[in-house]
């Protein structure tokens, strides 16, 4: 599964600034109602050619938390299967992910195997117990969320249950699916599911409650799944959500690491962003970056959501920043 594809039913509903705003893609054309940012102040950065992606810290969290966050079957869950599934979430941050999506995506190796490397490395095979009995590890479709859930069953039959994993449909019906117990336990991010759960049971207009403060975000979430008959373990720090990357060579050049950087070296005329065609009317694309930030572009560059257009766009120098996935498998740690 491409890519920039392979996240679209997981972060369908996160980062729900009104219901319609995405982080797929940053919503539909016209929806939002937000206004076209300012014309480009100051000179920017033109885009440098490179063949590695690296992505600039969201330094001051633009995006919502869309953190890894095991969900289970209140019923069914025990403190023995929080704390491996836990033990999962704490081996991982986003770097990590990003390998292990690497592996799968780029090296072609299974989702089984690649979980069964990072296990072995990470030592989630021992200090675990208390476990007994039959547990279903869910999964969506997509590689990621495969391989989480194969991180999972190793820690959990390391505990002593007799795990398997279930690929499920979309987010309805698993969800539905984990309340039932059908499934007893599940990898998913926190921002994503608080907003589901907040639509599903308080109406598609419901405020939102995710952010991008991952503590206020999984308090919400605690709150949505005890009243879903579920339960949540602790968030991870490898996240999956939108993100903006430049090439290394261009990161070298104006030595960035963080938006702030970008900001306050390259927001002007000479800098171009790529993303989907609805990037400059979205909350959490241009205009989120020039409110949050204050990053003006003199140009935008029509691509897609975090998919091949928008890489190529910056990779090949036409785009100064792109819109991404911040576990993406292409990317370089910066």
């Amino acid at each position: 599964m491409a890519t920039h594809t392979r996240r679209a039913s997981v972060l369908l509903l996160s980062g729900v600034a009104a219901a319609a705003f995405a982080l797929t893609g940053c919503g539909q054309a016209g929806s939002s109602g937000t206004e076209a940012p300012a014309t480009a102040s100051g000179a920017g950065c033109a885009p440098v050619a490179g063949d590695q992606l690296v992505v600039l810290a969201d330094d001051k969290h633009l995006q919502n938390a869309d953190n890894v966050i095991a969900v289970a079957n209140a019923k069914r869950s025990t403190p023995a299967l929080l704390a491996a599934v836990d033990k999962v979430g704490a081996a991982l941050d986003t770097p990590k992910l990003i390998a292990l999506n690497k592996a799968v995506e780029v090296e072609r190796k299974t989702s089984e195997v690649a979980a069964q490397e990072f296990a072995a490395q990470a030592g989630l095979a021992t200090g675990l117990s208390g476990g007994s009995g039959p547990v279903v590890v869910g999964a969506a479709n997509f590689p990621e969320s495969k391989t989480l859930a194969e991180l999972y069953k190793i820690a959990l039959n390391a505990a002593g249950f007799q795990a398997t994993v279930q690929v499920s449909g979309n987010r309805e019906l698993y969800e539905a699916a984990l309340e039932k117990g059908e499934l007893t336990v599940f990898p998913e991010y926190a921002a994503t599911l608080t907003e589901f759960l907040n639509q599903k049971q308080n109406g598609k207009d419901a405020a939102p409650k995710a952010s991008g403060d991952v503590t206020a975000t999984v308090a919400a979430l605690k709150e949505l799944a005890t009243k879903a008959g579920l339960t949540v373990g602790a968030p991870s720090a490898a996240a999956d959500q939108n993100a903006y990357a430049v090439t290394k060579a261009f990161a070298d050049q104006h030595q960035l690491k963080t938006l702030s950087d970008f900001a306050a070296k390259c927001s002007g005329q000479a800098s171009v962003l790529a993303g989907p065609p609805e990037c400059p009317q979205r909350a959490f694309c241009q205009p989120g970056l020039e409110k949050t930030y204050g990053i003006t572009f003199g140009s935008f560059q029509q691509a897609d959501t975090g998919g091949p257009q928008t890489k190529t766009a910056v990779t090949t120098g036409k785009a100064t920043l792109g819109m991404v996935f911040s576990s993406d498998g292409s990317l370089t740690t910066n």
